[in-house]
């Protein structure tokens, strides 16, 4: 009814298929049971409780290769089929044989192919998609469960020729939780020719055309930057006559470049061979472009198809023959994926998209420092992605090939805990060189700064202990009184950076600069107007009865720690900020430990004080411990006249 409707009210012709009877049993994996090993008893049972040949559904090739393990030894034929088979095995999958078979497929036996003499169906539930991600620039299968459409299809493969079963490697009670339909593959899909095939038609977005599923805005966009940069489309984003020249190829994008671009550069030979390659990466198990390209000039398996293929895209190009390097074919189809490796023990290589992608152990082209990646693909949850397919290739090659990506560019930034000012040259991401900058710009440099301040903290002033004891005690006028007095935590010194640490920071141009003077820094930031009220309202030392002046801490509230002989005669604590907050005293013993604390000096002379006299005198007889500490003289000498 929706495709009627799109198509503008058309008629609805239907077909209705004779289809026979499928009973539907479920068997799930036992605890710590894998699907592999869950499928083949499966495949057991079936065997044992039906007629006719089995067919099993797998998400590939290979869970097909250990289930055919787990059936090893059994009485009937093994058969894989999925389509990376050489044709002659898929074949074999298809016809009846002379004892009873089981075919161990993939979506490929959905529907496109018809198994003989299948009356049980093994379902494993999964199935394996393509998932792109655009942000990287790599593709990669991604293992999902089925929708209930999909798992209704598999099992009506039961029912072609007469009454079948389905075994099912799931719950029963999940059936229910499935997707009712398979995600539509425009929303995961690679969209890059269908952004040159909308731009031909003359609607780039797509806007034009009724869409069953649009394609995804973020997609399309990605398909559309990748034209840009092969010259299909213009600045507007219509199509170039080199894009409509493309798109006649009936290749993607990216091959109908290497195709064109590389019959000039390195002759049409070896242009074709190179692109029927990459336009059908199946043909080989080879990750080096140069030894598959050789076993299929050999007669390989595959090589009917890539000679034919060959000489299709030969025609299509003008050119001579030649014979030249068939990494600047793989570069002129994906410029983003030159890669250089990390370093020389390394198997990890950096893309120019900025993406990093490893070798399997064992590669022949390891040693090489750049490779033009042919297919890299990155499995959900890998750190990196994984190179299927290159050519070695070098930074000559890279730079013939991705012009466009290369540029030169001045960075200056906090690296490293210091000023770092240079001038790099890329090929995308990959930085090709770079040479220091004799004047970097002086906005730039006190940008940098400020940024290593804001990462490294302000702990790259000059800090006294007369600065950090300011900075305490504005913070606490800041907290009691509010403005004008500055806000000192490290947020708000950073947020005014104009007002406290200029001149110094803009003449700066090194970490080393940065020793300034954090104390006549601080104090630019108190107005005239109350300056000088600073030492009354928050005081740096406070005088007690015995004479001595002892500094204040301002760390957390306001503390005057003093010996508790000092203040024999005080009958309360003295207050700060203009009498709102009283001093908690710690008052110490002789050996300067806390013996008490109180705001309350009154009510600690008349309760807590006798306490702390019968517990200390005998401990420090030497010191006086008055009856009456209220009328006693204060002293800070330790022994009594």
């Amino acid at each position: 009814g929706r495709i009627a409707e799109l198509l503008g009210d058309a008629s609805v012709l239907e077909a209705h298929a004779r289809t026979h009877p499928v009973r539907t049993a479920y068997l799930p994996p036992n605890r710590g049971e894998r699907i592999e090993a869950c499928v083949a008893r499966a495949v057991r049972t079936a065997f044992a409780e039906q007629d006719g040949d089995v067919l099993a559904f797998l998400p590939g090739a290979a869970e097909i290769r250990r289930v055919a393990g787990h059936l090893a030894g059994s009485d009937v034929d093994v058969l894989p089929l999925h389509g990376r088979l050489p044709r002659a095995q898929q074949d074999s999958a298809l016809k009846v044989g002379k004892r009873r078979r089981v075919v161990l497929a993939t979506a490929v036996a959905e529907s496109s192919l018809t198994v003989p003499g299948v009356r049980a169906v093994v379902d494993s539930g999964l199935a394996r998609v393509s998932r792109v991600d655009n942000r990287r620039g790599l593709s990669g299968l991604a293992t999902v469960r089925v929708s209930a459409a999909v798992a209704d299809q598999r099992a009506g493969r039961a029912g072609r020729q007469g009454p079948g079963v389905v075994y099912r490697c799931w719950p029963e009670h999940e059936h229910s939780t499935l997707p009712a339909y398979p995600e539509p593959e425009i929303r995961t899909a690679e969209l890059t020719r269908l952004a040159l095939e909308l731009a031909c038609w003359g609607t780039p977005d797509g806007s034009a055309l009724a869409w069953w599923d649009e394609p995804p805005t973020g997609a399309l966009a990605a398909g559309r930057e990748v034209l840009h940069g092969l010259g299909a489309l213009d600045s507007s984003g219509a199509v170039t006559g080199r894009g409509r020249r493309m798109a006649e190829l009936g290749l993607h994008p990216r091959l109908a470049r290497a195709l064109l671009d590389g019959a000039e550069l390195v002759g049409a030979d070896i242009a074709a061979e190179v692109v029927a390659l990459l336009d059908n990466d199946a043909l080989t198990n080879e990750i080096d472009v140069n030894s598959a390209l050789a076993g299929l000039r050999r007669g390989g398996p595959g090589s009917d198809r890539w000679r034919s293929e060959v000489r299709r895209l030969r025609s299509l190009v003008k050119g001579s023959g030649g014979g030249g390097d068939a990494a600047l074919v793989v570069a002129l189809a994906q410029p983003e994926r030159l890669a250089r490796r990390r370093d020389a023990e390394s198997n990890v290589y950096l893309m120019a998209s900025g993406t990093a992608a490893q070798l399997p152990a064992g590669s022949s082209v390891r040693g090489s420092e750049w490779l033009a990646v042919a297919v890299a693909d990155r499995a959900p949850g890998s750190a990196h992605g994984m190179i299927r397919l290159a050519a070695p290739a070098d930074e000559e090659l890279a730079r013939e090939a991705a012009p466009a990506l290369v540029g030169t560019a001045d960075e200056i930034g906090w690296v490293d805990g210091d000023v770092r000012a240079v001038r790099v040259e890329r090929l995308g991401a990959i930085t090709l060189g770079q040479r220091q900058i004799r004047d970097p710009d002086p906005a730039e440099v006190r940008r940098a700064l400020l940024d290593g301040l804001r990462e490294d903290g302000l702990e790259l002033l000059d800090w006294s202990d007369d600065a950090r004891r300011l900075r305490q005690r504005l913070g606490f006028l800041h907290d009691v009184l509010g403005d004008p007095w500055p806000a000192t935590d490290d947020e708000s010194l950073l947020s005014a950076v104009d007002s406290w640490l200029e001149p110094e920071l803009s003449n700066a141009r090194r970490r080393a600069d940065l020793r300034i003077s954090a104390g006549a820094a601080l104090r630019r930031l108190v107005p005239w107007s109350v300056a000088g009220r600073l030492d009354e309202l928050a005081p740096d030392r406070i005088e007690v009865p015995s004479g001595s002046r002892i500094k204040v801490d301002y760390t957390d509230r306001p503390v005057l720690p003093v010996k508790l002989q000092e203040v024999f005669g005080w009958s309360e604590a003295p207050s700060i900020a203009d009498g709102r907050i009283p001093l908690v005293l710690h008052l110490l013993s002789p050996a300067g430990r806390p013996a008490a604390v109180t705001s309350d000096l009154k009510s600690f002379w008349a309760n807590g004080y006798h306490q702390v006299r019968s517990e200390l005198r005998g401990r420090y007889p030497k010191h006086p411990w008055p009856e009456d500490p209220t009328t006693a003289t204060p002293t800070r000498r330790t022994k009594r006249s």
